[in-house]
């Protein structure tokens, strides 16, 4: 196809022309996702969760300047501050694991929806003009809209209406913390997953198991309607690309040209893939017997896909850590200290006695 027959890629934002560019960049930047929205909700967050946050955002301002690339103004960064902009991605990527996406957070969401759901045809919002419209149609209706608060979730949890039982009793279980159980998680190889794909999971899983098998086991099967199957994904906000690779940086002698740092360039030590997806299964039966067979059925679906295998629901996201060796002593092999390791622990004695006779 000739060149000049390609359509033109307008300037997608409204008030300031493509000269001033990189004041887009500020709040929410489109292209590298670096930008003070992700600064402050780090700030918080990280505080209010006590999860270390070792992005700063003060550094990265001090070292910001507005250059000019592919005939577009950008804000670039020093090239020394590529590890900084590293952490804050893996910041991110960690309260998702830790927060955001935890698999406790997830199914409460999962069980609000539900009631939600189940209480749309039966609850009825005040809109426009004094009309009632269902939770679902508010939103082409702004004054029902504005009603959809926190007061929704406790109008369904406080009545009395007989057609809104069942999402009430979904409610209540929150309340007492009778959540859904995470029966297992399992990453998958295939990063695109559609709608259909979703929605026929839970089917194709509870039919993994060979019923053989399970008579074995002694178990009692269960509907596909019995449990939930959530597809989390983690990425560094770009989806497989590494966001870096979108900014531009500027050296100490040349500091009026932008350059690309490569990730080779910084460390050997970096991620080879910037997102993954994480497959969990939830039963809604609390049931031992229930579970363990939501859990059969899960382990060989996933070895039907070759996915990985699948973890329980009660192992954390993150790595177990690994218990340490035992010491072994020099001579003879056997566990304990060494003749070395004993002396400096004697000294160590030593000196807190010391320290504790002139306090």
């Amino acid at each position: 196809m000739c060149v000049l027959c390609l359509p033109i890629k307008k300037w997608p934002y409204r008030g300031r022309d493509e000269s001033k560019a990189f004041l887009y960049e500020i709040v929410a930047n489109k292209r590298s996702g670096i930008d003070v929205d992700k600064w402050d909700y780090f700030a918080r967050d990280c505080y209010c969760l006590g999860i270390s946050n070792n992005f700063d955002h003060r550094r990265f301002m001090k070292f910001a300047r507005v250059l000019s690339h592919d005939d577009r103004l950008q804000i670039c960064t020093r090239d020394k501050e590529v590890g900084n902009l590293y952490d804050m991605f893996h910041t991110r990527n960690s309260l998702h694991r830790r927060a955001y996406q935890h698999k406790t957070a997830n199914v409460i969401e999962l069980m609000i929806t539900e009631a939600l759901v189940k209480a749309n045809d039966h609850l009825w919002i005040p809109g426009k003009d004094g009309c009632m419209v269902k939770m679902s149609d508010a939103i082409d209706d702004m004054v029902a809209y504005t009603h959809l608060t926190d007061y929704v979730y406790h109008q369904i949890l406080f009545s009395t209406d007989k057609n809104l039982q069942e999402a009430r009793e979904i409610l209540q279980w929150i309340e007492r913390r009778e959540l859904y159980r995470c029966v297992a998680q399992s990453q998958a190889k295939d990063m695109k997953f559609g709608k259909e794909d979703k929605a026929k999971a839970p089917k194709e899983i509870i039919e993994a198991l060979d019923r053989d098998h399970l008579d074995a086991q002694s178990l009692t099967p269960l509907s596909h309607n019995d449990i939930l199957v959530d597809f989390v994904k983690f990425d560094y906000g770009m989806d497989e690309k590494n966001p870096i690779d979108s900014v531009r940086f500027y050296v100490k002698n040349d500091p009026d040209r932008a350059v690309r740092v490569r990730k080779d360039q910084v460390s050997q030590m970096l991620p080879e893939h910037f997102a993954e997806v994480h497959i969990r299964v939830y039963c809604r039966l609390r049931d031992d017997k229930s579970c363990q067979f939501a859990f059969l059925c899960f382990r060989q679906w996933c070895e039907n896909k070759g996915f990985s295998v699948p973890k329980e629901g009660d192992v954390l996201d993150m790595g177990l850590t690994p218990s340490k060796t035992p010491l072994k002593r020099k001579d003879s092999g056997s566990e304990g200290y060494s003749s070395g390791d004993r002396s400096h622990l004697s000294a160590a004695k030593k000196s807190l006695r010391f320290a504790g006779k002139t306090a």
